[in-house]
């Protein structure tokens, strides 16, 4: 007589086997998912900053008649503009009752950071005038001049910042950050 051998599980091998597989393609899948959640966070960044900067930019038009153009000077300084709380800037945007700037104005970024809004309304013809930063992952402004232009898309600990219509310190990809203004 024969004696068949039945095989009814996997054996060590190929268990160890399979394990190994499903470790190493996590390994290479997760830093890039991480990656991919933390650019998404950066993009939302971006695009309340650009809502409102545009909400804020229609109503210093209908305020004043003129808004305020972006400023040509390689530096952008932060100091000497009175910062304003959300809530001012909220009801500063709310200037009439029948038409709404912004229905909303964020007060955290996607990081969970808060929002920095700045006006000098004493010049509200000039440069300079609004400005709104981001500190970015590490909720920590890095400095207050800036040099205008990108800088590489994957440092997500860059500030974020909008003055005056346009983006001063914004994330763009690597030869974009190499040919900075």
């Amino acid at each position: 007589m024969l004696h068949r051998r039945v095989h009814r599980g996997f054996t060590l091998i190929e268990l160890l086997v399979v394990v190994a597989i499903i470790g190493i393609i996590a390994a290479i899948i997760i830093p890039m998912f991480l990656d991919a959640l933390q650019k998404s966070k950066q993009k939302r960044t971006m695009a309340e900053v650009r809502l409102v900067g545009t909400c804020w930019m229609a109503w210093l038009t209908d305020q004043v008649a003129a808004g305020a153009a972006g400023t040509s000077v390689r530096t952008y300084e932060l100091t000497g503009l009175d910062e304003i709380e959300p809530e001012q800037l909220l009801s500063s945007l709310y200037v009439s009752q029948n038409f709404f700037y912004c229905t909303e104005v964020p007060v955290r970024d996607s990081w969970g950071h808060d929002y920095e809004y700045y006006v000098n309304p004493e010049t509200l013809l000039g440069i300079r005038v609004m400005a709104i930063r981001s500190t970015g992952r590490d909720g920590v402004f890095s400095d207050t001049t800036y040099e205008i232009g990108p800088y590489v898309a994957t440092d997500y600990d860059e500030d974020i910042l909008w003055a005056d219509g346009l983006f001063v310190h914004y994330p763009a990809g690597r030869a974009m950050a190499s040919n900075a203004l």
